[in-house]
């Protein structure tokens, strides 16, 4: 036997002592570092080193990266320190939760040390899996703090650009939402066209201004830089573009010795009650795609010329949708771009010539950006916004209801609904009501006093159906009715009254979402009473307003005239009755895309709801002049106000609320839908109709989820899907029309039950699934 020195033991101990170390904190669970929670969020930012928060008691989400079969968390331990140097050393100085049995990753609230304004914090998380192993901690990540009592505001909630010191940098930052930055984007090409002028093209339009590196001018000189939405056949920016498609003339300065440029653009202010300004210390901008410029004798190559973009935080790579059908495809792209480029003020607003937040624009907004990326600060604020701002229309105040719920259930977080439940229940508009709980907004119960209940300081406050509005079909047009002249509108010839129909579907939709709220919020007497409340409505509704030899919704009561609004808000909000249907649907079908961009979304949704897939997929891809493939055609990269400049002479060509088929198809086409708050449990439900195939990864906030079909001619039809961990899923598959069906699933037969007219499966876990589905002979 070898004989060892003192030295050679006290390694060999030393080496042993290190390996039992190693088998204790990493041999024994079954992560990889790449099983960590990721993700991370702080107050439902995903980047909150880029934001102050003004909470003190700030809430941490993680999603779960496992991809095994099952994976759920069943306990979390965070950490929170005030020192980049103890988040690595694991010394949690401010809070360590400890280990705390729960499957719960959406809104945990801080419970440590009080934190102190205008200090910046780092927090971690680990995981505990099915099986009780214990993974890595996640990567750190940063926040800052800021004050937390003001006195200050303007409105409760209201954010604003705050200084403060971080890695000892000086930075200037929003409270409580991503801080809007600048992109430089290169162009596609830079020529020289006809007008012998350099003709700069982007790939798409975004809100931003020029930058320019040039060779140093011997002595001044001005250039005349022109910017634009629209080019001309003779490749020049377009200088009349019509309507309020953005056209900008401006001049730069050429200076000796100076060779980096910014064109400045003159500041912004939109007379409308609540126009947005940007902050002083921030360049102005506009939205253009084209830029021309005109007096430049040196040359120009595509790295000497920017698009200095306005961007809000957003993650290219959250979301991803490809179908068989090019069409479609063109068309998420247009809206997915579109919703990364318009929250530019770092809240949703209408488009550029107002810059003013409205609640239906920003509902629809709100409701497409999920879709497309996993971001849920901004919507919180703006919805934050509107209540104490609102605009006119009797409907914009009953989207308030309907943006607070669609945040509950993409974050799971109630405290919105906590902070804001009085005000919430007050743009329900119930002071309106008669007994048998009908609203109107001319029946002289909106006094002064009901207006300031709900924020609104003008005096035009009153039904708005669609928009623009046209000539009612009861009324022949005469001198001072839209100047002599019938106008279409966009409300179907709708024909106004006392007690109007798609007001009170709002309204049903509202006291319907209450009482959930009231029992989510564990507030009992409010939900009996927003449930009965809501029964009274739904009744009223269907008896006074409903055509019953027709089955179709009149405009108003003691009205006989049935515009597209009038049914198609209804069965979106659920009020029809089933039996109905089938005349409902060949009434849509007829209709065509009678209503503008803001109604689509509820088009669609009724069109799925009666059963009309192969009709709605036909009237989402269409390439009429009333369509998205339209606004592609004429021009635009960013979704219209309008589907042609003939419906809306003054319409912009960045109007987000035309951005909903990135809803329709994630929601409506694919059918993914939270069932549960924050996503904890899911439906997936397809309606492709005819669509051959299609491929969507589509964002939550517990992770993507992966969605692949297709749809074969000979009658087989593949479904796999990718659920993230803790999360669960109910499939529902179209059923085809056979007597006998198969199911296999990941490669066994499995039973299923029929509902509305699909093939369920309940209860599927975390991982991968697929699913084949055939006809038996």
């Amino acid at each position: 036997m070898k004989n060892t020195t003192d030295k050679d033991t006290n390694l060999f101990l030393i080496s042993l002592a290190f390996l039992v170390f190693l088998s204790i904190t990493t041999g024994c669970n079954n992560f990889d570092k790449n099983h960590a929670p990721s993700h991370l969020m702080v107050d439902l930012l995903t980047s909150p080193e880029k934001a102050v928060i003004t909470n003190p008691n700030p809430a941490f989400s993680w999603a779960i990266d496992d991809p095994r079969q099952g994976a759920r968390q069943t306990a979390y331990q965070i950490m929170v320190v005030s020192s980049s140097e103890y988040i690595y050393r694991n010394l949690a100085d401010m809070w360590d939760s400890g280990i705390v049995p729960s499957d719960q990753s959406v809104s945990i609230p801080y419970e440590g040390k009080p934190l102190q304004p205008g200090l910046t914090y780092w927090w971690k998380v680990k995981v505990w899996d099915q099986e009780d192993h214990v993974g890595n901690w996640s990567t750190a990540q940063e926040f800052h703090v800021g004050e937390f009592d003001r006195n200050d505001l303007k409105w409760p909630g209201e954010s604003r650009w705050v200084e403060m010191e971080v890695d000892d940098e000086s930075k200037i930052l929003m409270e409580n939402r991503h801080t809007i930055s600048y992109t430089d984007i290169m162009p596609v090409s830079v020529v020289i066209n006809q007008a012998g002028n350099y003709f700069v093209s982007f790939e798409k339009a975004a809100f931003g201004t020029l930058k320019l590196s040039l060779d140093e001018p011997e002595e001044i000189d001005t250039l005349i830089v022109h910017l634009g939405e629209h080019l001309t056949t003779t490749r020049q920016v377009d200088t009349f573009p019509g309507g309020s498609v953005v056209y900008k003339k401006l001049e730069l300065i050429l200076e000796p010795g100076k060779k980096d440029y910014m064109v400045e653009i003159p500041r912004q202010f939109s007379q409308y009650p609540n126009s947005q300004v940007l902050a002083d210390h921030m360049p102005e901008v506009t939205s253009f795609r084209y830029a021309e410029i005109e007096g430049l004798s040196g040359p120009l190559n595509t790295d000497q010329v920017m698009q200095h973009a306005l961007l809000y935080e957003f993650d290219d790579n959250s979301s991803d949708f490809h179908s068989s059908n090019d069409n479609l495809n063109q068309i998420w792209d247009l809206c997915k771009h579109t919703l990364k480029v318009t929250p530019f003020l770092g809240l949703y607003i209408d488009g550029t010539r107002e810059r003013m937040p409205y609640e239906a624009d920003a509902y629809i907004q709100q409701i497409s950006h999920y879709c497309v990326d996993r971001e849920f600060a901004i919507q919180r604020y703006t919805n934050a916004f509107l209540i104490y701002n609102p605009s006119w229309p009797t409907e914009w105040h009953l989207h308030i209801v309907l943006m607070a719920w669609a945040d509950y259930m993409a974050t799971g977080d109630k405290r919105f609904l906590e902070t804001y439940y009085d005000e919430l229940k007050k743009k329900t508009l119930l002071p309106l009501a008669r007994a048998d709980g009908l609203i109107s907004s001319s029946s002289g119960l909106v006094t002064d006093e009901f207006l300031e209940s709900i924020h609104y300081e003008g005096s035009a406050f009153r039904d708005i159906v669609d928009w623009p509005q046209g000539t009612p079909a009861n009324l022949e047009p005469v001198p001072g009715w839209f100047g002599s002249i019938r106008v279409e509108g966009e409300t179907d010839r709708y024909i106004f009254s006392e007690i109007n129909t798609v007001v009170n579907a709002f309204h049903y939709r509202n006291l319907v979402l209450m009482a959930k709220i009231a029992g989510t919020l564990n507030k009992t007497e409010d939900e009996v009473f927003f449930t009965e409340r809501s029964e009274l409505v739904k009744t009223s509704i269907n008896e006074k307003l409903l055509n019953k030899e027709t089955g179709l919704y009149n405009d108003g009561e003691g009205i006989e005239h049935n515009a597209l609004h009038a049914s198609m808000f209804p069965v979106a909000f659920g009020l029809a009755p089933e039996e109905n249907y089938p005349r409902l649907k060949e009434f849509f079908i007829s209709k065509g895309m009678a209503c503008s961009p803001y109604g689509a979304p509820y088009l669609f949704d009724a069109l799925y709801e009666v059963g009309a897939e192969d009709y709605a997929l036909e009237l989402l891809t269409s390439e009429s002049d009333r369509s998205w493939m339209n606004m592609i055609r004429f021009g635009t990269t960013i979704t219209s106000e309008a589907w042609d400049i003939k419906y809306k002479r003054n319409m912009t060509w960045n109007h987000a609320w035309g951005a909903s088929p990135a809803y329709i198809i994630t929601r409506r086409i694919v059918g993914i839908e939270p069932v549960e708050p924050g996503f904890s449990k899911i439906v997936i439900r397809p309606q492709p109709g005819n669509l051959e195939s299609a491929e969507l990864k589509s964002p939550t906030i517990r992770g993507p989820v992966h969605v692949k079909f297709n749809n074969d001619q000979n009658g087989e039809y593949t479904y796999e899907v990718t659920i993230p961990a803790n999360m669960s899923a109910r499939m529902m598959l179209p059923q085809p029309e056979a007597e006998k069906l198969s199911l296999i699933h990941n490669g066994s037969e499995i039973d299923f039950s029929i509902s509305d007219g699909f093939m369920m499966v309940d209860n599927l876990l975390a991982g991968s699934h697929t699913f084949k589905l055939s006809a038996v002979e």
